[in-house]
């Protein structure tokens, strides 16, 4: 890589560590996306108003997902989609509906264990509290407390001699963070502790969506910088990189032959069903409304699906150099490698062969090398919103991802060069 390439690919990882810093839930992540997304000329539908046929670029917002498009000059009602898709939330632990807890002299809040995460990253590490809080008339205040608020303390060695032998947490009685001291628990303090930090009357807020995040910022790592350590780039290295892919191909001055798209959903950590989720109606519902108010018919609607590419864009598994015999023998993606294809002939992912000639081809486009993931058979893998993209909406879809580290830990690690060839992959299919 050229030393321009480089120092232009530093700039991307540098603005991805910016994008992770301002996004600590997927209601952030989403508000800083959309943002993104108004300075390249988008504009914000409503799903309740009444759309219209213009081109440009426009999208939706619906809790913690966004989906947004960009419909070129001469679009027909018929013109094929390309879409990138994502998720938008991580593995944490999600505030309770009466948070206010404690025992012994301490306060605690109580959580909630979302996603499947590495339990013991989430140990003696500094933690704030970000969400959206509800009120009474109707809307939403995100709140975000960036410094260190709360805590999972871990039992002392002297208490837990077997501990470096086989950690065992209990997800009920060992995960809750304490917040303080004191023996008179009120029901209440941590909706008027956040309220407040947001500026609002404790009074006024009738509901709340919260999750507590590591407060150690993204940072590089290694003698030579080459890695990257962060909290939520599963999956938010995707998110960021579909903006800044759309937001290239929309600014590019030259219209893209597709109409192209980025989606992305919350709820993939737990199975994606929800009115946010993949297995929701919402892709669908924008992509059918989009080929409508452009003049379109149910026919229309069927072509443009039938030539529509999805690429499902999450982390994937690099080659864990202390434990390689988890892998797969002839299949060790690398960071900085390039993106990473993901093929699973049991429809985990839902790369096929004629998808990988898609990905190849941007690839190809853009200059990016590129690298094939596929699970030790005595390693089942997990799964991601591609099958349920391609099965829900008749789509091709294919898997692909970055290599990283330390999968659902806390703190993740991947390449620090690898967000910039994916984003540039993507830039190269959507357009």
């Amino acid at each position: 890589m050229s030393s321009s390439a480089t120092r232009f690919d530093r700039g991307h990882t540098d603005d991805l560590i910016t994008f992770l810093t301002a996004s600590p839930t997927p209601y952030h992540a989403v508000a800083t996306a959309a943002g993104r997304l108004e300075e390249a000329g988008f504009r914000q539908v409503e799903e309740t108003a009444a759309w219209d046929g213009t081109t440009g670029g426009k999208y939706v917002v619906r809790g913690g997902a966004i989906v947004a498009w960009y419909v070129p000059e001469g679009a027909s009602a018929h013109t094929p989609y390309r879409i990138v898709g994502a998720h938008t939330d991580s593995p944490t632990l999600r505030v309770k509906p009466q948070p206010d807890s404690g025992a012994h002299g301490w306060r605690q809040v109580a959580v909630e264990i979302y996603g499947g995460p590495l339990l013991n990253s989430w140990l003696d590490r500094d933690l704030g509290i970000a969400g959206r809080l509800s009120l009474r008339d109707g809307t939403h205040r995100l709140v975000n407390v960036d410094r260190p608020l709360l805590r999972v303390p871990q039992l002392a060695i002297h208490l837990d001699r077997g501990a470096n032998d086989g950690l065992k947490l209990d997800r009920q009685r060992h995960m809750q963070p304490v917040w303080g001291l004191g023996d008179d628990v009120r029901a209440g303090d941590l909706i008027r502790f956040l309220a407040d930090e947001a500026g609002l009357d404790a009074e006024d807020v009738t509901g709340w969506d919260l999750m507590v995040h590591p407060v150690e910022p993204p940072a590089y790592l290694g003698r030579d910088r080459e890695l990257l350590a962060a909290p939520r780039l599963d999956n938010l290295l995707s998110v960021h990189a579909c903006t800044a892919a759309l937001t290239a191909v929309a600014t590019a001055g030259r219209p893209p032959a597709y109409i192209p798209v980025m989606a992305a959903f919350d709820h993939e950590e737990n199975g994606s069903e929800s009115d946010t989720g993949a297995q929701g109606p919402l892709l669908g519902t924008v992509l059918e409304r989009s080929v409508y108010a452009r003049g379109g018919t149910y026919e229309d609607r069927a072509r443009a699906f039938a030539g529509t590419v999805c690429l499902s864009s999450d982390v994937g598994h690099a080659v864990h150099p202390n434990y390689a015999e988890r892998h797969d023998p002839t299949h060790h993606p690398r960071p900085n490698g390039g993106p990473i294809l993901k093929v699973n002939v049991n429809q985990r992912y839902a790369t096929d062969g004629t998808g990988r000639a898609v990905f190849a081809a941007a690839c190809e486009e853009a200059g990016v090398p590129w690298q094939s993931f596929v699970s030790n058979n005595d390693m089942p893998c997990g799964t991601t919103i591609g099958p349920i993209t391609a099965a829900r909406h008749g789509i091709r879809t294919v898997d692909i991802g970055v290599a990283c580290l330390s999968m659902h830990s806390a703190r993740e690690l991947c390449g620090a060069h690898d967000p910039y060839l994916l984003a540039n992959a993507l830039v190269a299919f959507l357009k």
